[in-house]
Parts: structure tokens; C-alpha cells; sequence
């Protein structure tokens, strides 16, 4: 059994949008890698509680619940799935604010700075 066999994939995981599937890729490029994915997790931490972490990974954990988007890997840990069921990843580029966005509806709530969550 090879480990791409033992990955789960699930319908209702991670959602990312186009623009945000766009900026990875855009990325991955710049790093001249092919073989990272792009994992999400949740930490302890923040002053709400938990706390995202957005990052290249080539590992392969035992657990892990991968999606794939216009040919983007993105990979959660069996620990953080529960906590991000249904939340979509959307990439902002305005005059006010560049960056990821997470909208969760698993958040009961979140701090005013946007990073952390309960």
C-alpha cells in the first residue's frame, strides 16, 4: 500500500477559492517546487484559543485529509480536520489589507485582530 493510499479525502474539508488556489500556485512557483502542498492547521494559541497556520509542506502524515484545487494539494492534519470542516480559504488583495482569509463556521468566536479563534 503506497501512502497516497492511505490519505483520506473528504467532500465537506477545506474549500479555497479560485484567487486563493491562484496565489498558491503563484507561490509554489516562485519556490521552484512542485512537490509541496499547501497545509492548513490549527494551534493552540492566539487570545481566542486556537490559532490557524497556513504553510508549504512536503510531508505526509498518517491521517491527513487531502484536497486538491486547479492542481493545488491542500493537506489538514486528522487532528485539525474536525476544527475546519466547511471553512473556505479566500485570497484578498485590496488597497487596504493583502492576504489569506479563513471563514470558518466552526468559530463560535475570534479576536479583533482576525488570527485566532474559539
Amino acid at each position: 500500500m503506497s501512502v497516497q493510499d492511505e490519505k483520506t479525502t473528504v467532500s465537506d474539508g477545506i474549500l479555497l477559492s479560485d484567487a486563493a488556489a491562484a496565489k498558491v500556485k503563484s507561490l509554489l512557483e516562485q519556490e521552484g517546487r512542485d512537490d509541496l502542498a499547501l497545509r492548513v492547521a490549527v494551534q493552540p494559541g492566539g487570545c481566542s484559543g486556537l490559532r490557524y497556520q497556513l504553510f508549504f509542506d512536503e510531508r505526509s502524515l498518517d491521517g491527513d485529509v487531502v484536497k486538491e484545487f486547479d492542481g493545488v494539494k491542500v493537506v489538514t492534519d486528522r487532528m485539525s480536520a474536525p476544527y475546519l470542516g466547511g471553512a473556505s480559504i479566500d485570497f484578498v488583495d485590496t488597497i487596504e489589507k493583502q492576504g489569506f482569509t479563513i471563514d470558518n463556521p466552526n468559530a463560535t468566536g475570534s479576536c479583533a485582530c482576525g488570527d485566532s479563534f474559539s
